[in-house]
């Protein structure tokens, strides 16, 4: 059963992750279409041992697609999702496009599978939205513990890695880093202020309400994955000078009482999460150990001291997999596996 799969962005550094996790977790694809803007058009890009001309995307793109990876930015999302749909492909968007749209499922597989019958019941918009990728750590960690004991509130500082602003943000930080230590001069470009060897606590631009965009996109998405609309949540967003992963501080309330051995024995069973916890012996989730790898990475469990109905923690995720691409594939992959008729693939029995 293989599958006509389109990669819109496929230039990017996602696009790339996403052909990537394709191709090791060896995704049935049988015919692939990459498509990018007319200035990636013709580029050669390589799956599988073999070499795909890049096309450029355009709304007669789609014709016999079965699953559109959707990875180009938000306005080309709005702008080309829709035909893709049209098309009879089932749309999994890794923008900000359709994250809140309430005909959009916003899916982390390990978290609310179920919620992909949004998409693809008669009439469903047939867009499946990607969340933010800081948003996909905590869930994946946040998910086994709220079921055991009622998630009450959360709040998380997070450490943004470069990579979440795009391949301009990871030739920034490596630029400047060259620059100061030839004592040279830097002009910041994608970031409003110097990052290498900085931290800036600002992602994304001022939401009117003292916070940010991407604090506010972790407060209302992670309202929605969860399924609590009234879940309390604040988040302070920091980019940092690390090429990948994002590493986040969380400390979240539960209406019952949840030990630490507890927690860890609950996530050490979870589905995509890795428990990384001996402080004695400096062990603990760090970008280092998450790059490259799929799974989540918990550690410094521990009781809040100002509340004992809390538990903090830290948390590190690949941004570009877990965070971006796996998490697309993994979506793709629950399709194929409960759901083939919506993909037009036969129905099997056992």
């Amino acid at each position: 059963m293989k599958l006509k799969v389109a990669i819109a962005g496929a230039t990017g550094a996602v696009g790339r992750e996403m052909l990537r996790v394709l191709e090791e977790r060896d995704f049935p694809v049988g015919e692939l279409v990459p498509l990018a803007s007319e200035r990636s058009e013709g580029q050669d890009l390589e799956f599988k041992d073999q070499v795909f001309k890049v096309k450029r995307l355009t709304p007669e793109s789609f014709a016999g697609v079965q699953i559109a990876l959707f990875s180009p930015g938000s306005s080309v999302s709005k702008e080309f999702a829709r035909h893709a749909a049209k098309a009879g492909a089932v749309v999994i968007d890794n923008s900000s496009a359709f994250r809140m749209d309430p005909e959009c499922p916003l899916v982390v597989p390990e978290v609310n599978p179920r919620d992909l019958e949004l998409a693809i019941k008669p009439g469903g918009k047939r867009i499946v939205a990607n969340p933010n990728c800081s948003t996909i750590q905590m869930v994946v960690a946040l998910k086994p513990l709220h079921d055991a004991a009622t998630l009450e509130r959360v709040i998380v500082s997070t450490y943004q890695s470069v990579s979440g602003a795009g391949q301009k943000g990871i030739d920034e930080l490596e630029t400047q880093s060259r620059a100061l230590f030839a004592m040279g001069e830097i002009t910041p470009a994608k970031f409003p202020h110097r990052i290498a060897f900085n931290l800036l606590p600002e992602i994304g631009t001022d939401a009117g309400n003292g916070y940010t965009e991407e604090e506010m996109k972790m407060v209302n998405e992670t309202r929605k994955i969860m399924g609590i609309p009234a879940l309390r949540v604040s988040a302070t967003c920091v980019r940092v000078p690390v090429f990948y992963c994002h590493s986040e501080a969380v400390t979240a309330k539960f209406v019952k009482n949840l030990s630490p051995d507890e927690a860890r024995e609950l996530l050490k069973k979870a589905p995509g999460v890795k428990v990384i916890d001996d402080l004695k012996a400096h062990v603990y989730p760090m970008p280092l150990l998450g790059a490259g790898d799929d799974d989540t990475l918990v550690g410094r469990i521990r009781t809040d001291l100002a509340d004992e109905r809390s538990l903090s923690m830290f948390v590190v995720s690949d941004n570009l997999r877990k965070g971006a691409a796996t998490n697309a594939v993994q979506i793709a992959e629950r399709l194929v596996r409960d759901y083939p008729s919506a993909l037009g693939l036969p129905v099997t029995t056992h």
